[in-house]
């Protein structure tokens, strides 16, 4: 192929991906911030990268540090390279989850819209388990501990805990199955998920008709080369540029070899999970990990099935109304997860104060309920007193999760000190 047929092959594979038209309204920055490119535009650079990196790196516990190590210090743009992998790979999380919350908050999830919601979930789920298990493959203190933490807390889920833990370690602790485990989930089974769901995910949104438009807006439609088309290759040109100066500024992280026989202070789990670890230093572990994940999962998994009466599909929060009250739920959810989180940390100690109860209801039930109760109250305030619709009410609720979650991981990261203890 000749130099000048290289762009026209490139627009005709990104006009295959969209409709030959477009609704000038779905390409407005601010309708989707490309959010949903840029997640597939890394991707592409995590397997690319991902790929160069397997011809260095060793998949062993004596191997893995030192090639590591020689790959920064003595293979050309090694350091860079992986810089590159390490930071797209965290980007890839935020601007997921970024993702997540656009589609909601933009009611884009409803009708022919809902199974792509659950696909959306499950490559969440899929980036940050991509994420979990390429952090142990530096192997040094950073990774061996967050791994530890991590697997660890799966022991604590009833019934399977112990025996799901050991099978995602591949024995009682961390060791160099579990490194091979992590090795081959992470260049192998999980990227041919995340392209066969990825695949399915754009298909369905082709199939859906795009972006989601309010219907009382003007479909004045426009050609989507070159529209849309230059807007993506700007976007993406944009994103790899920043990528690359940060990762020649900024190296990624990497402590001296792991040592199971020394514990860093604090251990910390790695920064996406450290909403989970901060949330097992006030709750008791079974409700931590298990009874409080799987209710907000359902939470989330059905709510683009429940019956709304007054539902503005791809408005912003739906209505002004709306706007206003996700607003009044993030600061209420704020406040509240600061304080809940000061109270347990420096007032209650219910397991010395009711001995004779079990930690289960004392440590577990009870301090559900104290974040519960207000929220519970906060939610009736906003149907009785500021007439919240259903729509509302899920989007309130939907908010103040998702702020509590954020709140709880900025604690952890930044906030815990020697000891898990706060400090200012």
């Amino acid at each position: 192929m000749t130099a000048k047929g290289h762009p026209k092959a490139i627009t005709r594979l990104l006009l295959h991906l969209h409709p030959k038209k477009v609704n000038v309204q779905a390409i407005k920055f601010n309708r989707t911030f490309g959010l949903g490119g840029i997640a597939a535009l890394l991707f592409v650079l995590l397997f690319i990268s991902g790929m160069l990196l397997r011809f260095a790196y060793v998949p062993s516990v004596k191997g893995a540090y030192d090639s590591i190590v020689d790959l920064q210090e003595n293979i050309l743009f090694g350091s860079i390279l992986r810089n590159l992998h390490y930071w797209s790979g965290m980007l890839l999380v935020v601007v997921s989850f970024l993702h997540v919350l656009r589609v909601f908050y933009s009611q884009s999830i409803y009708h022919e819209r809902r199974k792509n919601w659950l696909y959306g979930l499950i490559i969440m789920f899929l980036v940050v388990f991509s994420n979990f298990t390429g952090y142990l493959l530096p192997w040094d203190q950073l990774a061996f501990w967050a791994v530890t933490i991590m697997t660890n807390m799966l022991s604590y889920i009833p019934f399977i805990g112990d025996a799901l833990a050991d099978m995602v370690r591949g024995g009682n602790e961390v060791s160099e199955t579990t490194l091979l485990r992590f090795y081959h989930f992470h260049t192998g089974l999980l990227p041919l998920l995340m392209a066969f769901l990825l695949s399915v995910h754009f298909w369905l949104v082709r199939k859906s008709k795009g972006v989601t438009v309010q219907k009382m807006e003007e479909k004045q439609m426009v050609d989507t080369n070159p529209n849309l088309i230059y807007k993506e290759i700007f976007t993406a040109l944009i994103v790899i540029v920043a990528l690359l100066l940060f990762s020649m500024l900024v190296n990624a992280p990497l402590l001296e070899k792991a040592n199971p026989l020394i514990s860093p202070n604090p251990s910390k789990a790695p920064w996406y999970f450290m909403g989970f670890q901060e949330l097992l230093l006030h709750i008791h572990p079974g409700f931590g990990i298990f009874v409080i994940p799987v209710l907000v999962t359902t939470f989330f998994i059905y709510i683009p099935n429940i019956k709304y009466p007054n539902l503005n599909v791809g408005q912003w929060f739906n209505s002004e109304k709306g706007k206003k009250l996700t607003i009044l739920s993030l600061i209420f959810s704020l406040v509240l997860t600061i304080a809940v989180i000061l109270t347990s940390e420096f007032f209650l100690d219910l397991r010395n104060w009711m001995p004779n109860i079990p930690v289960l209801i004392s440590t577990g039930l009870l301090l559900l309920l104290l974040y519960f109760i207000p929220a519970a109250a906060f939610l009736f305030y906003l149907k009785s007193n500021q007439k919240a619709e259903k729509i509302d009410l899920v989007m309130a609720l939907f908010t103040i999760i998702i702020t509590a979650y954020i709140v709880m991981t900025i604690i952890g990261s930044l906030f815990r000190g020697e000891g898990m203890h706060l400090f200012a």
